[in-house]
């Protein structure tokens, strides 16, 4: 595998000291960095330490600032590379699925599908990918969104079901779940397509998901392709990088068709189900009527009880 030379990794104050003395105490020359505690540099490797309590290592010295000083004196516990040895098929070639907006009032649901080759994964470590729900900013995921999808090494997928659309589904299947499992399996589908072993040379046999349903909701919805890889349904699923990557491009896909919504009502529509919700949700119904809910909202919600009953 090709060496380490990024890496990147929440601290505790404490371990922050550690790295912090050790630096002060091998020959780092001290520099500033904007929006930083410290930071320290040799010939070899750049080790900043940001106001966030992220640590970024950086430079061919990486991997061994990581095993022979982070690991014995910092972590207590050898960590990298260990996922590859304990756990070599979650590095095989593989699809993840994920979805974001299912719980939110106002904007589409958006589901995404990822397929990562072996040569992904080293990739999605670099790039810190973890499950979108970690990450506090919506332009960050928007940028990892972006960096995601320019990889040669991995293949994005990404189904945006719309309000009105999603307001008609609902109206006919009943069931969120159900939207889910048709929305996983339309984006599995076209992901297959894209990546036709025929014409691509890359093979996907398998496809890991959240646990949000019966399997058969989806396998059902599969058609010809689908029906030929294996689905994986799992808790913590986003614990996957192929998943986690899957997330953050649903994410950035949920943020920016939010503001493009908000953009043309011109009402900031907020995310979640909260009181700001049912204050936007009664601005827009005070301004537009009740009609143009149904085009950025999902009616289905209690919220809609809440936005209507005093307009």
């Amino acid at each position: 595998m090709k060496s380490l030379t990024s890496y990147t990794i929440k601290l505790s104050e404490s371990q922050a000291a550690l790295v912090k003395a050790y630096l002060d105490s091998h020959d780092f020359e001290t520099h500033t960095v904007p929006y930083a505690q410290f930071a320290g540099k040799r010939k070899d490797v750049g080790v900043v330490f940001y106001e966030s309590g992220k640590l970024v290592v950086q430079g061919k010295g990486t991997e061994e600032f990581v095993q022979f000083f982070l690991e014995p004196e910092v972590f207590k516990e050898a960590r990298l590379g260990y996922d590859e040895v304990l756990n070599p098929h979650a590095f095989e070639p593989h699809m993840g699925v994920d979805e974001s907006g299912k719980g939110d009032y106002f904007g589409p649901m958006v589901i995404s599908a990822v397929f990562a080759s072996k040569e992904a994964f080293p990739k999605f470590k670099e790039l810190n990918i973890r499950d979108s729900k970690k990450i506090t900013s919506d332009n960050a995921a928007i940028d990892l969104a972006k960096k995601i999808r320019s990889m040669r090494e991995c293949v994005a997928e990404v189904i945006s079901i719309g309000p009105e659309a999603y307001n008609r589904l609902h109206t006919k299947m009943k069931n969120v779940n159900d939207i889910l499992g048709w929305g996983h399996a339309r984006a599995i589908e076209n992901l297959l397509a894209r990546i036709d072993p025929q014409k691509s040379g890359k093979i996907c046999s398998r496809a890991i998901s959240d646990q949000f349903g019966n399997k058969r909701i989806i396998q059902q919805a599969l058609m010809e392709r689908g029906k030929t890889i294996q689905l994986e349904q799992r808790h913590r699923a986003e614990e996957d990088l192929a998943v986690a990557a899957a997330s953050i491009v649903a994410r950035a896909e949920f943020v920016l068709g939010l503001g493009k919504l908000s953009k043309k009502w011109r009402i900031k529509l907020p995310k979640g189900a909260s009181e700001a919700v049912i204050e936007a949700g009664r601005e827009l119904v005070s301004k537009h009527g009740r009609d143009p809910l149904g085009k950025v909202a999902k009616l289905h919600f209690r919220t809609t009880e809440k936005v209507c009953v005093l307009v």
